[in-house]
């Protein structure tokens, strides 16, 4: 809706990214210039679970400097939260809950920046704020590392989050094969059904330092065809195999490698994958005798702003920027997405659809894209993937490390 004049309230959901800050930059810059509209910008503090707790931040109270660093800060600065609304078909206690605070504080605007499952927590919010009658823009910013977001040509974090997984690959190759004896390698890297991520790996090879073979979740693995593909590459090199495999591995079956490992879930029901790396690497160990390293990126892949792409800090910011003008110009329940145009030079705008397209849903590579039995990937995904790790952004330094942003984070709740 048009015309609408009130407060602004923006939270971060899910993993973080290198770059999540940059897109909460844009909201809260872009926010703060539109005051004739916007009365007060909020930040909630651990996502939608601080707007049902009143406990969010006053963002106005911020100095500017610091909002600017933001575009540099890893991590979720507001906090972040793994929380999903039920349906309020099934329980309505949350929604109501929603309504009081947003009639309380004025809230007209309210962007929640995450993946999947948050912007099914967009989709809902808005659903039932239109039944109820409460005027509100909802949009929903993209963020995931994981890349598989649907409807968008690419997710804010991945571009650096890619870069990162490249680069140690590259790093570790000249050092897993510095001496005269041999070794097998393993990466772990995140991605549990889409193999965005790990692909990245396909980077380091285009560079001439990469993986011998590398395993994604879109397609079927295959534990004795792995042994055999490994003893080839070992056979052929002087007893050294380098290899990248996705967290998310599945076998004919379609379950997860990694779930004969784990033994949690999250709160949206997802098994808490890990350890399949050194699973694996157990078995190459006790089959061929070689020395092995299991190595696993985890929480590294998703927060090393000190490898953050240009690119994909300037796009996420364009795209919190971008959500706020949506907004202002009356567009609600929608997401915003990355459309790359055609053409020799790289061209990527943000642009709007509705959010209910991306709400659980997930892209996957192209098959494609995909050689078999470990190959690597074709031609397509570099010509996709290389545009988006261009150029270098980080944090100043103050005596030699980084500064990240510090925020007052005065409370504008009850807390």
């Amino acid at each position: 809706m048009k015309g609408l004049k009130g407060a602004l309230i923006f939270g971060q959901s899910g993993g973080p990214s290198s770059v999540i800050n940059s897109s909460a930059a844009g909201v809260f810059i872009e926010a703060l210039k539109h005051s004739d509209v916007i009365t007060k910008v909020y930040g909630a503090h651990h996502g939608i679970k601080g707007i049902l707790d009143e406990d969010f931040f006053d963002i106005g109270q911020e100095d500017m400097k610091e909002l600017e660093l933001l575009k540099n800060t890893p991590s979720s600065a507001l906090g972040s939260v793994r929380y999903k609304l039920k349906s309020p078909d099934v329980d309505e206690t949350d929604y109501k809950r929603l309504l009081e605070v947003f009639k309380k504080y004025n809230i007209r605007y309210f962007f929640y920046n995450g993946g999947n499952d948050s912007m099914d927590t967009c989709n809902k919010v808005s659903k039932y704020m239109q039944k109820s009658g409460w005027d509100i823009n909802v949009i929903g910013v993209p963020k995931t590392i994981d890349n598989d977001l649907y409807g968008t040509d690419h997710c804010p974090g991945y571009g650096s989050a890619a870069k990162y997984v490249a680069t140690s690959i590259m790093e570790l190759k000249l050092d897993s094969t510095v001496y005269n004896t041999g070794m097998f390698c393993i990466i772990e890297v995140m991605g549990r059904n889409a193999g965005w991520l790990t692909a990245a790996a396909q980077l380091a090879s285009y560079a001439g330092l990469g993986a011998d073979l590398i395993y994604l979740p879109e397609t079927p693995f295959d534990i004795d065809e792995f042994l055999a593909s490994v003893k080839k590459v070992l056979d052929a090199n002087d007893n050294k195999c380098m290899v990248v495999v996705s967290e998310g591995i599945r076998n004919a079956e379609g379950k997860y490698v990694g779930e004969f490992t784990a033994s949690k879930t999250d709160l949206f029901g997802h098994a808490q994958l890990g350890g399949v790396g050194a699973m694996l690497a157990q078995m190459v160990k006790e089959k061929y005798g070689v020395k092995t390293r299991a190595i696993e990126f985890s929480l590294l892949q998703r927060c090393a702003a000190h490898l953050a792409s240009k690119v994909d800090v300037e796009e996420a910011f364009a795209c919190g920027s971008e959500a706020v003008k949506a907004a202002i110009n009356g567009e609600t329940d929608k997401m915003v997405c990355l459309i790359r145009e055609e053409g020799k030079d790289y061209v990527c705008k943000p642009q709007l659809m509705d959010v209910a397209l991306a709400a659980n849903t997930e892209k996957k590579i192209p098959e494609s894209w995909i050689l078999p039995a470990g190959q690597g990937l074709t031609k397509d995904f570099v010509d996709y993937a290389l545009p988006l790790i261009q150029g270098d952004c980080k944090a100043p330094l103050e005596n030699g490390l980084p500064r990240f942003a510090r925020l007052k984070k005065v409370q504008a709740g009850n807390k």
